[in-house]
C-alpha cells in the first residue's frame, strides 16, 4: 500500500488514537502519596545492620589513562 496516497486517512486515525487516549488518560485519578514513618518495634536496637567493605588496589595514573583509552 502506498502510504503517501492515504497519508489524509493515517493522519485522521492518528489524531483520533491521541483525542481518545487524551480522555482515557485524563479520566485515570492523581497518584496520592502517602507519608509512612518506620514502626521502633521493627527497626530494633541497630545491632544488625548490614556492612559490605571492598577492597581493591587503587589504579596508578598510567593504568588510569589506559583504562580511558580503551572505554
Amino acid at each position: 500500500m502506498n502510504v503517501m496516497k492515504h497519508m489524509e486517512a493515517v493522519f485522521v486515525v492518528a489524531m483520533s488514537l491521541a483525542v481518545s487516549g487524551s480522555y482515557l488518560l485524563d479520566a485515570i485519578p492523581e497518584a496520592q502519596a502517602r507519608n509512612y514513618s518506620a514502626d521502633p518495634a521493627m527497626v530494633g536496637s541497630g545491632d544488625k545492620i548490614a556492612v559490605v567493605k571492598v577492597t581493591a588496589k587503587r589504579l596508578s595514573a598510567e593504568e588510569k589513562l589506559a583504562d580511558g583509552a580503551r572505554g
